[in-house]
């Protein structure tokens, strides 16, 4: 029998066309899937918000809740196909099956990522990490407080010094103020005592001058009265003064009776007397003289 009768033939494989419809029905569910499940396009990469931070924040210790990942889209297994019932083996010419068109390449789709929170991003920090920078601010700090206890102390001692010095300069002006004193005290007390023996000594010169006119005042009183002639029987004691003006040397310029005795003869003889002592005796010293110059003279009768 020849190829072209069994083609036309009535004769055919048994189930042979649904076979044909399952493997049609099978890649047209694959070919949907591919066109309808999957998505083609790339999306761009969307734009991510960060914040800058100058300091760390302190972390919050709270149960960080762990995002389930993502469920990947999971493709739907093809359904298998069945097995085709072989056929009964038969003698004439068997119908080569025309080659399945091969599947077209799945391209290599990556799920679409869900970007988590910005917030979820930025995790905090380990508390080892920030613990350095802790420790590095706490050594500043304390190196910057020993540096200030330096120079507070730097400062209490140029100040301790300072009244050091002060105190030395009070001292020092102190003992300054007492030697003027003393010295002032002892000028003062050589003053005094200078002063003491200058009035002493003028004391005693004027003892002597005073003693040196009454010596020569009792001289010139001795001479007068010895030249008096008295006149006799004189009631009481009658007292004549005079005035006598004498010249360098003891000459007798002038006599006045100043105060008259009451008795004539006795002013009398005492006038002779004054001018027949002449020269009256002078001390040597010429500075004396002018206590001599206007001499009181007073003659008693009576002695």
């Amino acid at each position: 029998m020849s190829v072209t009768a069994l083609r036309n033939s009535s004769y055919s494989e048994p189930r042979i066309l649904l076979a044909g419809v399952l493997a049609g029905l099978v890649h047209l569910v694959f070919i949907a899937l591919l066109i309808f499940g999957l998505n083609w396009k790339d999306h761009p990469p969307e734009g991510m918000m960060v914040e800058i931070w100058t300091e760390l924040p302190k972390p919050i210790q709270e149960p960080v809740k762990t995002q389930p990942p993502p469920k990947q889209q999971t493709k739907p297994a093809p359904e298998p196909l069945k097995p085709k019932p072989e056929p009964e083996p038969q003698k004439p010419e068997s119908v080569k099956p025309e080659p399945a068109k091969p599947a077209p390449r799945q391209a290599a789709v990556t799920p679409p990522v869900k970007k988590p929170d910005i917030a979820m991003q930025q995790k905090p920090e380990p508390i080892k990490e920030i613990k350095p920078d802790l420790e590095q601010q706490k050594k500043k700090e304390q190196e910057k407080l020993k540096e200030l206890e330096k120079q507070k102390e730097l400062e209490k001692k140029k100040e301790l010094e300072k009244q050091k010095e002060l105190e030395k300069q009070k001292e020092l002006e102190k003992q300054k103020e007492l030697a003027a004193q003393r010295q002032r005290e002892q000028a003062a007390k050589a003053q005094r005592e200078a002063e003491a023996q200058r009035a002493a000594q003028q004391a005693a010169a004027r003892n002597l001058v005073t003693n040196e006119i009454s010596k020569y005042k009792a001289l010139i009183l001795a001479k007068i009265r010895s030249r008096i002639v008295m006149p006799p029987d004189l009631p009481g004691n009658p007292i004549a003064e005079f005035s006598v003006t004498l010249l360098p040397g003891g000459d007798i310029l002038d006599v006045r009776l100043s105060k008259s005795s009451g008795h004539a003869v006795f002013d009398n003889a005492v006038e002779r007397a004054i001018f027949l002592s002449k020269p009256l005796p002078l001390p040597p010293d010429p500075a004396l003289f002018h206590e001599f110059r206007n001499l009181n003279i007073t003659v008693h009768y009576r002695e």
